[in-house]
């Protein structure tokens, strides 16, 4: 059972700086972490592995330091791990994203299962993980809250859609997209990240994938264009009550009453 895993580096904060002419966002090493949903998609993997055997290799796009997010999947637990990294990539939407991962998929091992996050924290689109299936031609489900069943040949899943809940079977190779606490991460080891830490990265570029026309990466292969992109005003007024416990008590209540809290 082979085990792919998307994850991404997304701002650690709200703080973000964005590039006025083309609307991304300047990202740095300092000011980045692994995409909260993402830990879900590696729990995922590691827990289907654990069940049925096989190995989970992660895979990021982005600048060189995305290589620190795959040191930590290490630390996850994961087997194997695959930067994707090229200029060229820089600045693309879903379609061009999606386009680039399903090009490096194609030139590594055939995976059996796929497994993304619900959605990364910067962009929102949660559109990532069905794109890259439709490249790949394979089935895939969303929102997949539950595991119900995970056997060598396929694969069962609870599916999450609000106001229905569904239930769906797919053969292998086929794509996942994982809710919020499908399952509790776990904590990246110490003593994983320590033993790892000089495991070797595969680096993919332009140079590497079956199609090398630049015109579909990046910025050039994204047909959606950001008209207006802004990092959000810090505008938190606050104030501290003094005194003691009843006081302040006192003073909570009056202020909740007079906005109608109450």
């Amino acid at each position: 059972m082979r085990v792919l895993v998307c994850i991404k580096q997304v701002p650690s904060s709200s703080e973000v700086k964005v590039n006025p002419e083309n609307g991304v966002l300047q990202r740095s090493s300092k000011d980045t972490k692994l995409n909260p949903y993402d830990e879900y998609a590696l729990e995922t993997a590691l827990q289907i592995k654990a069940q049925i055997g096989g190995s989970v290799t992660a895979i990021t796009m982005g600048a060189p330091f995305s290589a620190d997010i795959l040191r930590e999947a290490y630390g996850f637990g994961v087997d194997a791990t695959i930067l994707l990294t090229d200029p060229a990539f820089a600045g693309a939407d879903v379609l061009a994203t999606s386009f680039a991962i399903s090009q490096a998929i194609q030139v590594v091992e055939p995976f059996d299962l796929i497994v993304c996050g619900r959605q990364t924290t910067d962009g929102d689109t949660a559109q990532v993980g069905p794109a890259l299936a439709e490249w790949l031609c394979i089935p895939h489900v969303s929102w997949v809250s539950k595991i119900l069943d995970a056997k060598c040949d396929k694969i069962t899943v609870e599916q999450n859609m609000g106001e229905l809940i569904a239930d769906a079977t797919m053969h292998y190779p086929c794509l996942i997209t994982v809710e919020k606490d499908i399952f509790r991460p776990r904590l990246p080891s110490y003593v994983t990240l320590k033993r790892t830490k000089n495991y070797p990265i595969k680096t993919l570029g332009l140079d590497d994938l079956p199609c090398k026309d630049v015109q579909q990466y990046g910025l050039l292969g994204s047909p959606t264009q950001v008209e207006r992109i802004f990092p959000p005003e810090v505008n938190a007024p606050a104030e501290t009550l003094t005194g003691s416990s009843e006081e302040v008590a006192t003073l909570v209540y009056e202020k909740l009453n007079k906005l109608k809290l109450l």
